[in-house]
């Protein structure tokens, strides 16, 4: 009835401008929703639309297309913002990193996964940050007498809060990790670089792996026991300050059979 291509009604409305605070409070940090538009027109063809119609008209058959553009809040968390919106609950997550003498690793994380594959997403991001094979990281969940408290799987959380946690932990695991390689190699903890899943001496080919460190957290022959505790085990909590904020388009065009009233996708 306005006569306004749905595209372009759409445009009008984008937020352009960031950051953008929304009526009830929070901030978009950034986003392109334009080019989720083009890319989706594009992929859509929406410019041999109108000949589609056309043809579908010869056969006595309707044709249509719709757009929609979203933006969502995922990665549920921040508890501040969730308790100005009523919820009566701490949505940080947690997690622990506890490294074994041989250099195997077990998480341990208040998200649960049933059927998102966090058994692969974190065991992925836990090998990648610290140099070692997937296969040597046991990921352990659902289970509050061996876990901290966290508060599940929900909003597309997983990974953006649950997975901070545990790369915080990491983190830790590293930093510690550091001072050990230091006095190995007799070194400053300054020099101690960590890449790869081995510990080097800055600017030198002296360096420990990452499974040697880890013995010796737990072998202290030769160990700083007047600055470190033994052990290599680590554990993070993450409550971040907003949502993350995706964004999308959606075209989906049909054909309907007035008759018999059959829609084809």
């Amino acid at each position: 009835e306005m006569k306004i291509d749905p595209a372009e009604l759409r445009r009008k409305n984008f937020i352009r401008t960031f950051p953008y605070a929304t009526p009830v409070g929070l901030t978009y940090d950034t986003g392109d929703y334009e080019a989720t538009l083009n890319r989706a027109i594009e992929l859509a063809d929406v410019k041999g639309f109108a000949a589609r119609k056309a043809e579908s008209a010869k056969k006595g058959l309707l044709r249509g297309i719709g757009y929609a553009a979203y933006i969502e809040a995922c990665g549920i968390a921040p508890s501040n913002i969730a308790g100005a919106l009523g919820a009566r609950a701490g949505l940080f997550e947690a997690g622990e990193v506890r490294v074994h003498p041989t250099g195997k690793v077990t998480i341990f994380t208040g998200s649960h996964s049933h059927g998102q594959g966090h058994e692969t997403t974190f065991a992925q991001v836990v090998a990648d940050k610290l140099g070692i094979g997937i296969d040597d990281v046991d990921i352990q969940h659902g289970d509050t007498g061996k876990t901290l408290f966290g508060m599940g799987t929900y909003g597309s959380r997983s990974l953006a809060v649950g997975g901070t946690a545990i790369v915080k932990a990491i983190d830790k695991v590293i930093a510690k990790g550091k001072k050990i390689a230091a006095h190995l190699l007799e070194a400053s903890d300054a020099d101690i670089e960590f890449a790869d899943g081995e510990f080097r001496v800055a600017g030198t080919d002296r360096k420990k792996t990452f499974a040697e460190v880890a013995l010796a957290a737990y072998v202290p022959h030769n160990y700083p026991l007047d600055k470190l505790e033994p052990g290599l085990n680590e554990n993070a909590f993450y409550d971040p300050t907003n949502f993350t904020y995706p964004a999308g388009t959606y075209i989906c065009e049909v054909e309907v059979d007035p008759g018999t009233g059959k829609v084809q996708i």
